[in-house]
């Protein structure tokens, strides 16, 4: 049969593990199905093969992603689900590292052997906890952790700050969840790494921020003690169309652009230009900073906020 398929209602056990495994299972619970007799002989003629020690693929060609996932997770050993950037992904957050996999195994139970991967399998990386109450288990194909508990793994697993603030932005910003949910896994694990950053970050991707260039603003106008922004700012510009400011302070109509890698392309300058002429002739005050300036030359940045801002009248209390 098909492993795709959806088996008739009176198909036998082992069809039924199939589907649901996309033809990935253990040899335990192949074993425990059919006879291991009939298990080593589909292995022999070529229709099943053993992809690692202990785990059985239907069929052959490569991997599909679902049966790389279901691998990762058989091969971590019972209990085991989908969690971080993998099971954020698998809901659906667009813009995360696809590699490695990563898989939480509740408890303290011996790291398993990951040295003997199928070959072009993506790494698998086992994490352990000891706090994985039901309400974070999402019943799934397979099993993997809740959307607001993966994307506070994802930003606690992260290799950077940067790549940390990336994955709360984008699942806050696509709606997938929402500050209130991960404030709420957060209470439950008071010593979760970056656990500010999160909640910071969460709450300035919900007040508009629609970019990790926009976020980094928001902070480096906290660290120098500047007044915060309203956040993609609607405006119609002269044409009567619907424009959005990046930043923009209101009362002291101070207008900021953070220029991204997009800005660059050639295709953009003259929307960009018509965009800054309109703030002009609006009467605002318009700066443009490149993204990388903001995040690695701050205190230049916030020297000339801070002069224009009390250019435009405002005063440091």
């Amino acid at each position: 049969m098909s492993i795709h398929a959806l088996p008739a209602p009176d198909s036998a056990e082992l069809d039924w593990v199939l589907f649901e495994q996309a033809g990935v299972l253990t040899w335990q619970q192949a074993t425990g199905i059919a006879s291991p007799a009939r298990i080593r002989h589909l292995v022999a003629s070529g229709r099943w093969r053993r992809v690692c020690r202990g785990v059985l693929v239907a069929g052959t060609g490569e991997l599909t992603r679902n049966q790389q996932l279901w691998v990762a997770v058989l091969v971590a050993g019972p209990g085991a689900i989908l969690a971080g950037s993998t099971a954020a992904i698998e809901a659906g957050i667009r813009g995360l590292r696809r590699e490695p996999l990563y898989v939480l195994l509740p408890g303290a139970r011996v790291a398993p052997d990951l040295r003997r991967l199928p070959l072009g399998m993506p790494g698998v990386v086992v994490r352990r906890t000891t706090w994985l109450p039901d309400e974070h288990v999402q019943v799934g194909r397979p099993a993997r952790t809740t959307t607001p508990r993966s994307v506070v793994d994802s930003a606690q697993w992260a290799r950077t700050d940067d790549e940390a603030r990336t994955a709360v932005a984008a699942a806050c910003q696509q709606r997938r969840v929402t500050p209130d949910e991960l404030t709420t896994v957060l209470d439950g694990m008071p010593r979760a790494r970056r656990r500010q950053m999160i909640i910071q970050t969460a709450r300035d991707a919900a007040g508009g921020a629609t970019a990790l260039s926009e976020i980094d603003l928001l902070r480096l106008c906290r660290r120098y003690g500047l007044p915060l922004p309203d956040m993609q700012e609607r405006r119609t510009d002269a044409a009567g169309r619907i424009r959005y400011l990046d930043a923009y302070w209101r009362r002291w109509r101070l207008h900021v652009e953070v220029d991204g890698a997009h800005h660059m392309d050639v295709r953009h300058w003259a929307a960009d230009m018509r965009r800054q002429n309109d703030v002009w002739i609006a009467g605002d005050r318009i700066l443009r900073f490149p993204a990388w300036l903001v995040r690695t030359r701050p205190a230049e940045v916030a020297t000339q906020l801070e002069s224009a801002l009390i250019a435009a009248g405002w005063r440091r209390p």
